[in-house]
């Protein structure tokens, strides 16, 4: 079976190979930091070794939980921000038909998300929504205070109770929390929920492997026993003694770093399948909340091709050269389509007719590739054989390996996100959260003065 691989060699008219090769024993050496737990957040390592250690009856619990649920809804809401809803939705909307429910399969709910964002108009109209639905909810929080996701699941969940009454609304949460504290463990005891733990060492944005994202993954009927599986040869590829330029988390951390340190602050991932745009968003999470730190960071962007080559590719090609590429290409796609020919060849097609539409855009992404490294900007390409939960495991534990590395590499803690509290702590002083009364006062006057 082949496996994701990584191929660095447009980087190289931009660095020396050995400058590349300075990287090997640094590496080699955080990769050791990361496996004895000898670094900067060492506490929330409990991802690193997550797919070799899922249990046979974890699995089946959650698949269990899930079945059973599914028999009497039509849509699940999962409640939770950032990390605690991007993963699952990545992978879900990466498998999903891309219209929908169009094959016609009602086995499985709808997934659909809230609590990540505080919108009024989002939130009505996801309460007209439900209104006529059979529904339940995932609640995703370790405190369940997160500000975001406490409004949205208190919204909810009143909206439930009236619905269906609290005994039965009671029977339809979920809560995926801590194991022994917390507002949301406390409520789910009090009131009877169903529950799964975050592990204590599991951050957020490296949670998908936890009931976090597993839960929400079966629920859309996906496999995640495969999804399991994928990670767990990527958690294989990518241990303490595996030779540097066989180590894909390993080259990708080196390179991105030995870029970021010669002059590009700015990577752009971007894949030619529009069913990857969630996953762009959950890896400029991922790299940009665990590498964005004490003045340091490569700036995440993405872009979707080749949708995107008629907006941001003329930048792309000729703006400032203070950025690198990241692609992410599927190597077979799931469907077969061949572009017909036509007598009269009126729109001059003809010369792709017989060809499948996957060669005109594997085409393209090398053309686009040729243009954009003759143009200046460096490329790391990742390949993929195929799109599906094995390989998306492999996809997704190779980032968040290769993230923890890099963050090393910048002698940050990847673990952490320090400066989220800034937002959270000016919003609490303008919303007069008790205990804030100081805070406010002096937010008022910054506020006076800018007016």
């Amino acid at each position: 079976m082949k496996n994701l691989e990584i191929n660095i060699e447009n980087v190289f008219p931009f660095i020396l190979k050995k400058k590349l090769d300075e990287y090997e024993e640094l590496t080699r050496y955080h990769i050791r930091q990361l496996h004895q737990r000898t670094g900067k957040g060492a506490n929330f390592l409990g991802w690193l070794d997550l797919p070799s250690s899922i249990t046979d009856e974890s699995v089946k619990e959650i698949e269990s939980v899930a079945l059973e649920l599914n028999k009497k809804i039509e849509v699940m809401v999962v409640v939770g921000i950032g990390g605690s809803y991007l993963g699952a939705k990545a992978v879900i909307d990466a498998l999903s038909h891309s219209f929908g429910d169009y094959s016609g399969d009602r086995s499985f709910p709808k997934i659909i998300f809230a609590g990540q964002n505080i919108s009024e108009d989002y939130t009505g109209e996801l309460m007209d929504f439900l209104e006529d639905k059979s529904y339940a909810i995932t609640v995703i929080s370790k405190s369940g205070t997160t500000t975001e996701p406490a409004i949205a699941f208190r919204i909810l969940r009143n909206h439930l109770e009236k619905k269906f009454g609290a005994a039965e609304a009671g029977k339809r949460i979920i809560a995926i929390t801590s194991a022994d504290r917390g507002a949301l463990r406390n409520l789910a005891e009090k009131r009877g929920y169903k529950t799964f733990v975050i592990p204590n060492d599991v951050g957020g944005r490296y949670s998908l492997l936890s009931p976090v994202g597993l839960l929400p993954v079966v629920q859309a009927g996906f496999d995640i026993r495969q999804l399991i599986a994928g990670a767990k040869k990527m958690e294989e590829m990518t241990r303490p003694g595996t030779p540097f330029w066989e180590n894909p988390a390993a080259v990708y951390a080196a390179a991105r770093n030995a870029l970021y340190r010669q002059s590009p602050k700015t990577e752009i991932l971007a894949s030619y399948h529009p069913k990857l745009v969630y996953l762009a968003e959950w890896w400029k999470q991922l790299y940009g909340e665990s590498e964005g730190k004490e003045k340091k960071g490569i700036f995440p962007a993405s872009v979707n091709f080749t949708a995107d080559l008629h907006s941001m590719g003329q930048y792309i090609q000729e703006g400032e050269r203070n950025l690198f590429e990241t692609v992410i290409s599927i190597l077979e796609p799931g469907r077969k389509i061949v572009i017909p020919g036509e007598e009269d060849d009126g729109d001059g097609l003809n010369y792709l007719a017989g060809k499948r539409i996957d060669e005109v855009n594997k085409m393209a992404e090398l053309g686009t590739m040729l243009a954009h490294v003759d143009g200046g900007v460096p490329n790391i390409l990742v390949n993929l054989p195929q799109l599906s939960e094995y390989y998306l495991g492999q996809l997704m534990y190779f980032f968040q390996k290769a993230c923890a590395i890099s963050g090393y590499l910048m002698n940050v803690n990847p673990f952490d996100q320090p400066g989220v509290e800034a937002y959270k702590n000016n919003m609490f002083a303008l919303l007069k959260k008790p205990g804030f009364g100081e805070e406010t006062e002096l937010i008022y006057k910054r506020l006076e003065k800018a007016r």
